[in-house]
């Protein structure tokens, strides 16, 4: 019986409910974020307070999820949350949907969008809650989804699956809200690999070694985690398999393991030192040299695919001081991407292929540049204080993580392509660098 009430549970808060399909059409928004886009518009969002009946407010999970919802919504860039006390007549309405909602008092107080939510059989343990998006000015409906088998351990589940729902319906894009993030942390020479929700939720250690993780990077099936790792004599790849919660650890000559990064058909490459210099190589499926991607005479580290494998941007000290380079795996074709400075390096390059982050020297410390691969612009997204480096984009090419001095201690810090306000990763106490996104 605990099995099946479990599973039940998994598949209420995982799926939209039946008697959703009723009203879960999603709708054309008049105000869409272009956010791939120049600049970034905003968009002004009301939450109506939750109702278990008419000008009844929720005052159980409805609150906790009420608040779960604004929490997220405040990662997001594009998005203003009007505040309770601007909406003349308050929050509490007559109703959730149509003609029961007083849509003029969010006008009034500025909101583009208002937030609903019901909960029709109450906001106790195990209840179903209804969540509705209405343009404020038209009263048009955006979308809708229900969610049920709710509890208080899935109050931030839920806030998370609906946040997602909302950034799909006004940009295009999803994933954010679901997207797991992988970092190094510890202090001084004991570092190991954690992970974290991109909000910071469900942080947890994975690995406990001896020495210091580098450069983590996800599987594109999220089933392993790749890092450098290195002790008091020797330089590995580790591997962390998910399914068996075992890490490997794989020598190789030279002594050398730089940066690994998965590609999207599940190999890895890796900077390893075969000669004066470590160059790139591909290793199979079962983490064995099987060929150069990118060898001279100078260093070459940091690989990074787009998510058709085609492009790899790298570092390269070919022309005297580490400068980002494009490679096209199809001609086998090198293109430099940083043009200006005399040090760039810790390229990442995005899944869509049409930018490149990287980390720039500058007179007032390293800061994190995108190069426009489709116009040749380059744009500045982080500033000081302290140092900024290591940039990693999310799997939807508009997010992008860094590790930042700014606080005094190493940290994960958020943005986007286009910059912006930094938002800081809570990965609690201790340094925490080298941040990759995985779906």
């Amino acid at each position: 019986m605990d099995i099946l009430r479990s599973l039940r549970r998994a598949l209420g808060v995982a799926v939209l409910a039946v008697f959703a399909a009723a009203f879960a059409v999603t709708g054309h928004a008049a105000t869409m974020v272009d956010i791939y886009g120049p600049g970034q518009n905003r968009i002004n969002l009301a939450m109506a307070a939750p109702l278990t009946a008419p000008e009844q407010r929720a005052t159980g999970l409805g609150a906790a999820l009420h608040e779960a919802i604004e929490t997220d919504l405040n990662f997001l860039p594009f998005m203003r949350l009007t505040p309770q006390a601007a909406v003349l007549g308050g929050t509490v309405l007559s109703g959730w949907q149509g003609a029961t909602v007083d849509f003029k008092r969010f006008q009034i107080a500025g909101a583009d969008l208002l937030v609903t939510a019901h909960w029709p059989s109450g906001d106790g343990e195990n209840s179903t809650v209804e969540l509705r998006v209405f343009e404020t000015y038209s009263g048009k409906f955006v979308f809708g989804n229900a969610y049920s088998g709710v509890t208080r351990a899935e109050v931030p589940n839920v806030a998370d699956r609906f946040c997602d729902d909302l950034m799909q319906a006004l940009t295009g894009a999803r994933g954010f809200f679901s997207s797991m993030i992988a970092f190094v942390k510890g202090n001084g020479y004991k570092r190991d690999v954690w992970v974290a929700r991109a909000t910071g939720r469900d942080l947890r250690q994975v690995t406990n070694l001896p020495g210091s993780a580098m450069s983590p990077s996800w599987s594109p099936d999220g089933r392993y985690i790749v890092f450098s790792h290195f002790d008091n004599s020797t330089h590995a790849l580790c591997v962390f398999d998910r399914m068996s919660n075992q890490v490997k650890r794989i020598r190789f000559p030279g002594n050398t393991v730089i940066g690994p990064c998965f590609l999207p058909d599940n190999r890895v490459a890796v900077s390893l030192s075969t000669g004066h210099y470590p160059d790139i190589f591909l290793l199979n499926r079962q983490f064995q040299r099987e060929r150069p991607l990118e060898q001279s005479s100078a260093i070459n580290v940091s690989p990074s695919f787009d998510a058709t494998g085609t492009k790899m941007a790298f570092t390269s000290s070919r022309l005297g001081n580490p400068q980002v380079f494009l490679k096209d795996l199809n001609t086998g074709s090198v293109s430099r991407v940083s043009m200006d400075g005399s040090y760039n390096s810790e390229p990442c390059i995005s899944p869509d292929g049409t930018l490149v982050a990287y980390t720039k020297a500058t007179p007032s410390g390293f800061r994190i540049f995108v190069r426009d691969l489709i116009t040749g612009s380059d744009q500045q997204i982080s500033y000081g204080p302290g140092r900024d480096e290591q940039p990693a984009f999310a799997p939807d090419s508009y997010f992008v993580a860094f590790t930042s001095t700014r606080s005094g201690t190493q940290q994960i810090y958020l943005t986007t392509r286009h910059g912006g306000e930094a938002k800081l990763l809570s990965t609690g106490k201790g340094n925490a660098a080298f941040p990759r996104w995985g779906k």
